[in-house]
């Protein structure tokens, strides 16, 4: 098995699994894969099966079965592509099939999903938006990637805020998914948030005054970003977030490392160095004012759990922070310990009702 392989194993697994990837596919998968070169097809196969199982449903009238078949097949196809930026062609295929799958899947989900295009600096940012049952209109938070995560990966995160009565938004903003392709990441998120918070406040059945936002990984920078700057933000979590991600390059795994370069449009390291230190909270964490829940592993071999502990420390508003002394990058290994307090935080948050 060549190091990248391991490293991927190793920092990310128990992400695999707790986002939707059964144990048994995860270990027949990773148990042939040796190359890096190997990784996304391998996964493409077994999503493929998933995919298949999904088509055979909506054959059979099976329609639930069938979005659960579909939504599964686009996580797999998403974890092929999410850092296989060394063949685009490749990537770029699997992320279709990943695309593809979740939107089959969406009116078959319980609840229904939609698909909404947002018009973005010349391209459009893609997101899917879901309402609990029952009268609305209804609070939503709005749930952003990170640099390898994506919309598709957020179906069992989005359960756990839709049980207690919170809509959720999950968006692929500038550098992310469907829209790394046309727009870089950047640093300064006041206008891709602005946009979606437009967007969604514009939904039928959504209350925009009860807006949220989580955010993972880089996420967990672009959300207390948008809280920063935008006032109809009523709080944000921040899950392993950077308070300055240049500061995190030297720890980074060599994927990681490639996949902000490619993502970036940096010319080569030391460019893409440069770029991650646009991605700074520093003399922006003071604005943020709405409540603020900050969550982070001491085990996070990404990103240093003293910058989620100095965002905690700035922040003007009502802050929590949950330092979790197992945790490892998203605290994916410890999600017990912090996901369903996160999700009766928001709820609670945005006057949902539902405990």
């Amino acid at each position: 098995m060549d190091e990248l392989v391991e490293s991927a194993i190793a920092n990310w697994a128990p992400r695999f699994t707790t986002n939707g990837v059964a144990v048994s596919d995860f270990v027949r998968v990773t148990r042939v894969v040796d190359r890096w070169a190997d990784w996304c097809a391998a996964w493409s196969r077994v999503a493929a099966e998933h995919e298949a199982l999904g088509a055979e449903a909506v054959r059979e009238g099976r329609v639930r079965s069938a979005g659960q078949h579909y939504a599964q097949a686009a996580v797999y196809y998403h974890f092929g592509k999410f850092l296989f930026v060394q063949d685009r062609g490749q990537m770029r295929t699997a992320h279709a099939a990943a695309v593809r799958c979740l939107d089959v899947a969406l009116p078959f989900l319980d609840p229904a999903g939609r698909r909404v295009e947002i018009p973005y600096g010349g391209a459009r940012l893609a997101g899917v938006l879901r309402l609990p049952a029952g009268p609305g209109p209804h609070p939503v938070v709005v749930m952003v990637p990170g640099l390898d995560s994506a919309k598709e990966e957020f179906r069992s995160t989005e359960a756990l805020f839709l049980e207690r009565g919170v809509g959720t938004f999950s968006v692929d903003g500038p550098g992310q998914g469907e829209a790394e392709y046309d727009l870089p990441i950047q640093g300064d998120w006041t206008e891709p948030g602005a946009a979606i918070l437009d967007a969604v406040a514009a939904q039928e059945g959504v209350d925009g005054a009860r807006l949220g936002v989580w955010g993972v990984s880089l996420g967990g920078y672009y959300a207390p970003r948008i809280a920063s700057a935008d006032p109809r933000v009523r709080c944000c979590v921040a899950l392993a977030g950077p308070y300055d991600f240049g500061d995190c390059w030297d720890g980074l795994p060599a994927l990681t490392r490639e996949a902000f370069r490619v993502r970036s449009r940096s010319a080569d390291d030391a460019a893409a160095r440069r770029a991650a230190h646009t991605l700074s909270l520093a003399g922006l964490a003071g604005a943020i004012a709405c409540p603020l829940l900050v969550v982070t592993g001491k085990r996070d071999r990404l990103i240093p759990w003293r910058h989620a502990e100095r965002l905690a420390a700035e922040a003007r508003g009502p802050t929590t922070l949950i330092l979790l002394d197992e945790g490892n990058h998203g605290c994916m290994n410890v999600a017990a310990q912090h996901r369903f307090r996160t999700a009766d935080w928001v709820a609670d948050q945005l006057d949902a009702g539902v405990r």
